[in-house]
């Protein structure tokens, strides 16, 4: 559904004004929504100066670590392909480095205690070796391997060799057949290509810039190399809404949103984690997911709020500003306050031959309600103590879904005349009256009954 022109104009305020208040050179953003794009904007000129050429929905940005998750989107897929096991060693795929130990897992979270960045100079800004160079200058670990998140871009170039030792090509090609040209994604490149933008470095003290260089990473390339445009960025930004063009498993995308490792700095409250190759968010308890993106000359960024789909993507050729996570929270309030999401009518849909599940349960002196939402069965609530919502597998067969009964199997045990007897929950036995002393209660019910 198309914006209001009003909702529109204001998002454009909000563009120009952080173009201005962050002095980013030129400033490119988009909003995403039902895996399409639903507005952009552009503000300043690619060279920063007064009379330059305008920046617009087709201009390349570096895209910088949001490189990362092309890389690992093809890695799962080498995984859902049966090719590798993300609980296998590095070695195992790719021998003779010292990240060897580390598993692949690992290396896509960020806990493989992988060093940060090269032995030798700074590479976002100096040309870059191939893999043997890498390894043999050396690199090494920080941490041991699964003890805590430590970002790594060397970490990602070592993700980038496994693909290419699997697929007898380099990563770049990896990515660009089995990610970008089935997606149309074809504005996406190594290397600036027609219409880009100069990577600027804008003076602290003063309304001056300082062009950055760029050149090929070598081997540190699939930590952020890649170049886009506003409407590629936005179609990935659709894909990690759920439209992957069925490039990429339903569950396997969920399973890589999912935070694995928690971003913790000392005597801060943690609001984010890392995923499988995507960064994950906590805000104000909605879930998001994307990835930021930085080098000389550049910043980017792309999330997505998880429940509903909606995202925003930001570029800009600087390399330095604090201004584009409240441009992209700015943005996305402008969205949810004047375009909310239609609400959609209640209907009665429930199915009428689960009504013997519904109601108070009993576990031991416990009390808990079942409800029927959805095609869910509900028990308690989810998010609160061990409420969860449960998925039906089998004739009086579910699964739970989330919290702690997730992958928890959820039995009905009938009685010999077909009437609901209890709830099998993982060895938990759930009754209508606390401790029934006919539904089988593990441990038995002494005989005596309440007193």
């Amino acid at each position: 559904m198309p914006l209001q022109p009003s909702t529109t104009r204001h998002l454009d305020h909000v563009l120009a004004t952080a173009q201005r208040a962050g002095r980013l050179p030129s400033v490119v953003a988009g909003i995403v929504r039902d895996g399409a794009l639903v507005w952009s904007g552009a503000a300043g000129t690619l060279d920063g100066r007064a009379g330059g050429e305008p920046a617009d929905d087709d201009t390349q940005y570096r895209m910088g670590s949001i490189t990362k998750t092309f890389v690992a989107v093809c890695v799962l897929r080498l995984r859902d392909a049966g090719r590798l096991d993300l609980t296998d060693r590095f070695e195992q795929h790719v021998p003779g480095s010292p990240l060897g130990r580390a598993s692949i897992e690992q290396l896509l979270t960020h806990a493989a205690g992988a060093q940060a960045e090269t032995p030798g100079p700074w590479w976002e800004r100096t040309p870059g070796g191939d893999w043997d160079a890498l390894t043999a200058a050396p690199v090494g670990q920080r941490f041991r391997e699964g003890r805590r998140f430590h970002y790594s871009n060397v970490g990602y170039g070592a993700l980038g060799r496994l693909l290419e030792v699997h697929h007898g090509t380099g990563w770049a090609e990896v990515v660009r057949a089995e990610l970008l040209e089935p997606l149309g994604m074809t504005r996406t490149t190594t290397r600036p290509s027609g219409r880009a933008a100069q990577g600027l470095a804008v003076h602290p003290f003063a309304d001056v810039l300082l062009p950055e260089p760029e050149h090929d990473g070598g081997a540190m390339a699939p930590a952020g190399q890649l170049w886009t445009t506003l409407h590629d960025l936005a179609r990935w930004a659709g894909f990690l809404a759920g439209d992957t063009a069925g490039l990429l498993n339903a569950d396997t995308l969920a399973e890589m949103c999912e935070p694995h490792h928690v971003v913790d700095e000392p005597g801060q409250p943690w609001t984010g984690a890392h995923g499988l190759g995507w960064q994950v968010w906590n805000v104000d308890g909605a879930r998001f997911a994307g990835h930021g993106g930085s080098m000389p000359g550049f910043l980017a960024g792309l999330r997505v709020r998880l429940e509903g789909g909606d995202g925003v993507v930001t570029m800009t050729n600087t390399t330095s500003a604090t201004v584009l996570r409240s441009l992209t929270e700015d943005l996305l309030g402008v969205l949810d306050a004047e375009a909310p999401h239609p609400v959609p009518p209640w209907s009665a849909a429930g199915d009428a031959s689960l009504l013997d599940l519904v109601g108070t349960w009993h576990w031991g002196p416990s009390t808990t309600t079942a409800r029927l939402v959805d095609e869910h069965l509900v028990l308690g609530e989810p998010g609160q103590a061990r409420g969860s919502r449960f998925a039906r597998v089998g004739p009086d067969a579910w699964v739970g879904l989330d919290g702690y009964n997730a992958g928890e199997p959820l039995l009905v045990v009938r009685r010999s005349d077909g009437t609901v007897s209890h709830l099998d929950l993982a060895s938990f036995r759930f009754t209508r009256t606390p401790y029934d002393p006919d539904a089988d209660v593990p441990g038995g019910v002494d005989p005596a009954g309440w007193s």
